[in-house]
């Protein structure tokens, strides 16, 4: 059964163009092609990388952040309720004005006392400096690392300045070692960061960053599957020329180095726009949807590789919305926001705090900050429902 689905799942109708097949795919003569199953060697790889993170963030990461002065700001835990614990864990981190008179009522404390409850108890959820630099030392490391062992690797070919010449010949098409070797790299390095995405720091674009990987991922198989190399290889050139910056950005931003956080955040941002946006879309897409059958109709597997770079490009233009977002307060207050995938820790005093409790409550009665009203309609209302729902009449 297994092998009949295999067959089906490999027609050469599918993922071939027309009047070719994979006999012509298969090594001859001293020539190479690629083969799915090279995909294999993955798997170990991208275990050893998650183990080469592990002490690099420890032996590298750790010491480099106290050597540029990160520091990682002091949090007063919240004091132990469990009332409050378990509304935390299971109802949301963010109570909302009348499940907060609610909790406070239960728990015997005022509205200022349960509201700073919840901020510091968010706080001890929030990753620290330390833990970012180094996530983002590794990603810099690695990405530099890719964009050189990339730009190497494809200097000297030529549809690295063509693009359409990644279609010469194609499917028979002989692989390189060095290329090879940078793709089973790539591949390997976006499944660890998909293994360790669920232990990483989680940002607010989390969905996003998963649907990133999991078509990277895809298109990287596919690819070298279907010898479609030469195309890949400019995709993942492509990205890797603006990642090492955005992580670099970062690394100064934590160690607030803010002339050249915002030096580097200009430059990505450029490189960015340029490679997403203009490179990617009339370069990549046109000759992946055009300049690819021209000697040939279309196939399942051009309507399948294209679909997944279109998906690439609308995430392109997330990210860009949230670059430009960036841009403007940069523009608006001289110097980079924060970033705003990230959250931020909040202060006891914070200014929407202590605006939500100067506001009046409906009844018309208002009270100071770290006062608590002792009557009132609503305070009545409360306490009736912490003691459960009336009897029936």
């Amino acid at each position: 059964m297994w092998s009949s689905l295999n067959e089906w799942l490999w027609q050469e109708r599918f993922w071939l163009p027309p009047n070719n097949s994979w006999t012509e795919l298969e090594d001859r003569d001293g020539l190479v092609f690629a083969h799915p199953q090279d995909m294999l060697m993955a798997l170990p790889l991208a275990l050893a990388l998650v183990a080469v993170r592990y002490v690099f963030e420890k032996f590298v990461g750790v010491p480099l952040s106290r050597l540029l002065g990160v520091r990682n700001q002091r949090k007063q835990p919240a004091k132990p309720n469990a009332t409050l614990e378990k509304h935390f864990l299971s109802g949301g981190w963010k109570p909302t004005e009348p499940q907060m008179s609610l909790l406070a009522t239960q728990c015997g404390l005022t509205l200022r006392q349960t509201q700073r409850w919840f901020q510091r108890r968010r706080n001890q959820e929030r990753p620290c400096l330390t833990k970012k630099f180094c996530e983002a030392s590794w990603r810099f490391t690695f990405y530099l690392c890719a964009f050189i062992g990339g730009v190497s690797v494809l200097y000297n070919e030529s549809w690295l300045w063509a693009p359409v010449m990644c279609w010469e010949s194609y499917p028979q098409q002989p692989l390189k070692p060095a290329l090879y070797h940078w793709y089973l790299l790539e591949l390997s390095f976006y499944i660890s960061l998909l293994m360790t995405l669920p232990f990483d720091i989680k940002r607010k674009d989390f969905k996003e960053q998963v649907a990133h990987h999991v078509v990277t991922i895809t298109l990287i198989m596919f690819s070298y599957s279907t010898n479609l190399l030469r195309i890949g290889s400019l995709v993942l050139l492509l990205h890797d020329s603006s990642d090492y910056l955005l992580e670099a950005c970062k690394l100064f931003n934590y160690t607030h180095w803010r002339r050249v956080c915002d030096a580097l955040f200009i430059i990505f941002s450029l490189v960015f726009f340029y490679t997403r946006l203009v490179l990617f879309p009339t370069q990549i897409l046109y000759t992946t949807y055009y300049e690819s059958i021209a000697q040939s109709g279309p196939f399942f597997g051009y309507y399948f590789f294209n679909a997944l770079l279109m998906l690439l490009q609308l995430l392109h233009v997330f990210w860009s919305c949230l670059i430009l977002r960036m841009i403007y307060h940069f523009m608006k207050k001289g110097q980079m926001e924060k970033d705003i995938r990230s959250d931020v820790e909040e202060s006891d005093s914070s200014d929407g705090e202590v605006a939500q409790e100067c506001l009046p409550l409906k009844n018309g009665a208002a009270h100071q900050p770290g006062a608590a009203p002792t009557d009132g309609p609503r305070i009545r209302a409360t306490g009736q429902l912490a003691k459960g729902p009336p009897a029936a009449m």
